[in-house]
């Protein structure tokens, strides 16, 4: 089968992870599992996937059944994860998950890009892995390190395993170009320059895929899958497929009708050829739903593509949207929302936008409708955040609209926030006395913009977290991406939002084209509530779209396009050691720093801010080092280690014999402790790289 023969080629070109290969083998063919959970993390393009790609192998030749499941094709509820997996595990909805894992004497569930599924942690790790048989080992990947709640859990500390995935060593990288055919000849100029990221290997290797004849010679800058993937655009097949590639970039996820609308092709079947090209490709990977880069291959391309040729850009944007227009148009329900928000994707980088969409990485977070339970819950919260006055008018609408309320919840499926779409067009004249804020509004509806039969209004009436209240957050995001649905309603001509803080909000809200309504604005207790609005019937929600998208493409007025964070260097553990030791023996020599890859690691790089100062960086490396030798001299057990350190390469003796000579050892002895002095330096600065630890504490 042709799916056995991708599995043996990819398997045929995995190089390195030695130790993740062999830990995860004894783990699933011991009689009894060591541990239960396999936590790998690790930055975008290091591996993890072709990682869980070779466990799913090695589980293949131990015949032990093992389930793939990708969390970016998944619905981040509970039972959107359960469906998944079932999907995967070929069983039906009345079948029993944890029956039919338990049917088998070991198996393994591989869950992919966990990033994508933090709303669902806290039930993943206190419901769903708290049920399962005790024969399944769950291999889980991520870009974060588990949550604190993973690590403060002391079961759990018993039952995991965690590793950080780095960059491939040396050796490892090596294979791998030889692997890909890279020429001998090229080899220390592109190990040089990705320093073993196994994404820009890759990219390297695709290079010289199409033009074996090339010569590798990377720009001295700092973004290594940007500088590759720039070089490897220029060597495409031809200008159509180079198109294809930047538009790939652009879209949340590339199908061949989209490809076809964005290249402006005249069918899906012409469209076909770039799409299988596409797939073909060593970043490109592919879910349930269609095509995707590899998340910093995108970032690169999109990045490059708008810097290099905004008209371009620009166009490429306008032909998408015009499809996300038409397709959401024509259709409905929940393909209409992921239509909706492949179109908002699209705007993941503008510095207005950005901060509502931060949901979908940024908390634990369901969104549900209101429960019974829920009443008393979000009267309490409304009356802490808004006062007494506001919790009666809440519990009053509430009874009368519970259909309109909107509960997000923690994993634990607690009320963390609500926010209710009250429909103005259903209240009476009772309903404008009691509440403030309909009558202000149904005044000015009623004054400025009357309703004509069949018309719909809504009036975002109660909105807050329970904590942060109206602040920018997580909570308050997701409320925002529910309400752009909410303008989609059929008949929804006007739709009203009050904020405690007005002016605050006035750039955003004015950016997304909500209108300051003064006349509209009430009062609450002790709070004037300020009130913007947007007329559905003078822009249309489909319009709306339209011209955030002309805005999007155009930037935001006196808005300085922000400058692209530069990408570190993520080096193995063996590799780091050889850059420590090398920045020991050029210590009192800076121009000889200059060529640390350490200067572009994450030990550097945060100390200096992403400074782009080579001399700042030089000092900052001098210090640290120099620092992480100091702390040797806090330990009397550790004093005999430092004194040689510092006489070889902090103040240097001319000569290693001279160093012996002034520390009154034999040199056999010096030598011993010179090594494990150098051995000690690279310990704590390794901990700080890898996980920020402060060697003065």
């Amino acid at each position: 089968m042709l799916g056995e023969r991708l599995r043996a080629a990819r398997h045929a070109r995995f190089v390195g992870r030695t130790a993740e290969k062999e830990l995860f083998r004894t783990a699933i063919i011991s009689a009894d599992l060591p541990f239960y959970i396999l936590h790998i993390f690790g930055p975008g393009g290091v591996g993890k996937t072709t990682l869980l790609q070779e466990f799913n192998f090695i589980a293949e030749q131990e015949n032990i059944p093992a389930y793939y499941v990708d969390a970016r094709n998944v619905d981040a509820s509970p039972e959107g994860f359960n469906t998944a997996l079932r999907r995967v595990m070929n069983i039906s909805p009345e079948q029993s998950l944890r029956d039919s894992l338990a049917s088998h004497a070991r198996c393994v569930v591989l869950l992919d890009t966990y990033e994508t599924l933090i709303p669902l942690d806290d039930w993943i790790r206190e419901e769903f892995l708290t049920r399962l048989p005790e024969n399944t080992l769950m291999v889980i990947t991520g870009r974060q390190a588990p949550s604190a709640a993973w690590r403060a859990d002391s079961g759990w500390q018993s039952l995991m395993r965690i590793i950080s995935l780095r960059n491939l060593a040396t050796e490892d990288s090596t294979d791998y170009l030889l692997k890909r055919a890279v020429p001998v000849d090229q080899h220390k100029a592109v190990l040089g320059f990705t320093h073993g990221h196994p994404l820009a290997l890759s990219l390297v290797a695709d290079v010289f895929a199409q033009r074996p004849d090339v010569q590798f010679h990377p720009e001295n800058v700092p973004d290594v899958v940007q500088t590759l993937l720039a070089q490897f655009a220029q060597k495409v097949p031809g200008p159509a497929h180079r198109a294809a590639l930047e538009a790939c970039s652009m879209v949340r996820l590339m199908t061949v009708p989209l490809l076809a609308e964005m290249l402006a092709l005249r069918n899906d079947e012409e469209a076909n050829e770039f799409f299988v090209w596409l797939h073909s490709l060593s970043f490109i990977e592919s879910g349930a739903e269609g095509l995707f880069p590899h998340d910093l291959a995108r970032e690169a391309l999109s990045t490059d593509v708008h810097w290099r040729n905004p008209e371009w850009y620009a166009e490429l944007h306008s032909r998408a949207r015009h499809y996300y227009f038409t397709q959401v148009q024509q259709t409905s329900g929940a393909l209409q929302q992921r239509l909706l928000f492949d179109y908002i994707y699209l705007h993941r980088d503008n510095p207005f936008i950005r901060p509502f969409f931060e949901w979908k990485t940024g908390g634990n977070i369901i969104t549900d409708t209101m429960k019974p339970q829920d009443v008393s819950v979000l009267k309490m919260m409304t009356a802490e955040l808004e006062g007494q006055e506001s919790a009666k008018l809440a519990s009053y609408w509430l009874s009368r609209q519970p259909e309109n309320v909107v509960v997000m919840r923690d994993a634990k499926l607690k009320a963390i926030g609500y926010f209710m779409m009250l429909a103005l067009h259903q209240t009476s004249q009772n309903d404008y006395e009691i509440d403030p804020a309909v009558r202000s509004t149904v005044n000015f509806l009623k004054a400025q913009a009357p309703l004509r039969p069949g018309e719909n209004a809504t009036l975002f009436r109660f909105w807050m977290a329970k904590d942060g209240y109206q602040d920018v957050s997580s909570v308050q995001s997701l409320m925002f991406v529910n309400m752009v649905r909410h303008y989609l309603s059929p008949g929804l001509a006007y739709s009203f939002l009050p904020v405690a803080d007005p002016d605050f909000w006035m750039p955003a809200f004015t950016y997304v084209d909500l209108e300051r309504i003064i006349q509209a604005d009430f009062t609450v207790g002790e709070t004037t509530y300020g009130v913007y609005g947007h007329d559905w019937r003078i822009r249309p929600p489909i319009a709306w779209l339209e011209f955030m998208g002309d805005r999007e493409v155009a930037g935001p007025t006196n808005t300085p396009r922000p400058a692209p964070v530069e990408q570190m260097i993520v080096l193995s553990e063996p590799d780091f050691e050889d850059a420590v030791q090398d920045a020991l023996r050029d210590y009192t020599r800076p121009d000889m720093l200059r060529d640390n890859p350490l200067l572009r690691s994450r030990l550097v790089i945060e100390k200096t801010r992403n400074s782009s100062n080579e001399t700042e960086r030089v000092n900052t490396l001098r210090t640290l080092v120099r620092d992480a030798a100091e702390v040797m001299q806090q330990s009397s057990k550790e004093t005999k280690f430092y004194r040689p350190l510092y006489h070889t390469y902090i103040q240097p003796a001319a000569t290693q014999e001279q160093a012996a000579e002034l520390l009154d050892l034999p040199f056999s002895s010096y030598r011993r402790h010179l090594k494990s002095g150098i051995m000690r330096v690279v310990e704590i600065l390794w901990a700080q790289e890898i996980g920020g630890t402060d060697i003065s504490k």
